[in-house]
């Protein structure tokens, strides 16, 4: 869910002015899924650029306080929002831990990197929501290991009923300060992208699983 249309629009101007997102209809990425798509979303270049990941951070830290207060926690999801996950746990003073795809094979053999001590509060941050496996995935290993999910807070979403479907189905409040629709408003706005692209975009949009360019 978008919270306010402004950071929406202006999130999507950000990501598309560094290139985080890649518009490439006529020569499309192929996702590790192996579906085919004109759209490329790599969120971790906003750490290269302070006044932009000065904003992200500050933005996700008003709607953690706005929409939950202040969590005992907060977490990242490995590996692409442990930098913003610590940047906005910095900014609201609060303890960090970060969640492995899975458990380390050597070692102490962790999943949750951090001290999460039972029945501390948590909010979940994330750079990007595709289906959202990934993502509860990452949920559910806070929940094996004693925490208590207020939320998560993603940087984008493209916004598939997949993902709507499966944090429906976790029972997991998810907010993004911004989505596809903005994105692809946003990119037809300024010019980013021609007539053709967009009418591009907007099929893949339909049945991302299924299209082929």
């Amino acid at each position: 869910m978008i919270l306010d249309k402004h950071t929406a629009i202006k999130t999507a101007e950000l990501l598309l002015q560094i290139n985080a997102i890649k518009l490439r209809p006529e020569n499309p990425f192929t996702w590790a899924s192996g579906w085919k798509s004109p759209i490329y979303c790599d969120n971790r270049i906003v750490l290269s650029y302070p006044v932009i990941r000065n904003y992200i951070k500050e933005e996700i830290a008003k709607q953690v306080e706005d929409l939950y207060g202040k969590p005992d926690i907060i977490a990242g999801v490995a590996t692409g929002a442990i930098g913003i996950g610590v940047l906005v746990a910095e900014y609201l003073g609060l303890p960090f831990i970060y969640v492995r795809p899975e458990a380390k094979s050597h070692g102490r053999q962790n999943q949750i990197e951090g001290l999460l001590e039972q029945d501390k509060t948590v909010v979940v941050i994330e750079d990007l929501i595709s289906t959202g496996k990934s993502s509860l995935n990452a949920v559910d290993a806070l929940i094996e290991n004693g925490a208590k999910i207020k939320g998560m807070i993603a940087i984008f979403t493209y916004g598939f009923d997949i993902a709507m479907e499966n944090f429906s189905k976790k029972e997991v409040d998810l907010h993004t300060l911004s989505d596809y629709e903005n994105l692809i408003q946003q990119a037809s706005d300024t010019n980013y992208i021609k007539e053709e692209q967009l009418q591009t975009l907007l099929e893949w949009r339909q049945n991302p699983s299924q299209w082929k360019p």
